[in-house]
């Protein structure tokens, strides 16, 4: 399973996400660092990603390929992060048919109904236990696939 971490400006959010996760997801998952800037990437790739890239291309060309894309909330919305994040980042993003799974952070205009204003670390121990239901979801079905096969 490959997990697309994607963010930007400072890559904070990315760098808590990839910490959290390389300590709770089992290590044949491969965590791969998108930033729109070289130093939301090496944020990312310096708390352990496995690999890295950046800007709109990378993002653009990676996103479809994932099996399952993890950030804030802006990721999926167009020149969120102060500009930074681009209308064809977002659209590859949003139109990937993978499973995202985002933290409702408040600071890329939007607000999430239902969502509480929490602590980032809240946040993103909930984010790591949806990736580890995801990921266990997962290899539940790949276990039902070799018997029925």
């Amino acid at each position: 399973m490959r997990i697309a971490v994607i963010d930007g400006q400072g890559g904070g959010i990315g760098k808590n996400l990839i910490l959290s996760l390389k300590e709770k997801i089992p290590a044949e998952i491969t965590l791969i660092a998108l930033g729109t800037n070289a130093l939301a990437t090496s944020a990312m790739i310096k708390a352990g990603a496995d690999e890295g890239a950046t800007g709109e291309n990378a993002i653009a060309f990676t996103a479809p390929r994932m099996d399952l894309i993890v950030g804030p909330i802006g990721i999926v919305i167009a020149n969120s992060m102060l500009g930074e994040f681009t209308p064809k980042m977002a659209e590859a993003v949003g139109s990937s048919p993978c499973r995202k799974i985002l933290i409702p952070v408040q600071k890329c205009s939007a607000t999430i109904a239902g969502s509480e204003n929490k602590p980032l670390q809240v946040l993103i121990d909930d984010l790591v236990e949806r990736v580890r239901q995801h990921f266990n979801e997962s290899m539940k079905d790949s276990a039902a696939d070799i018997i029925l096969n």
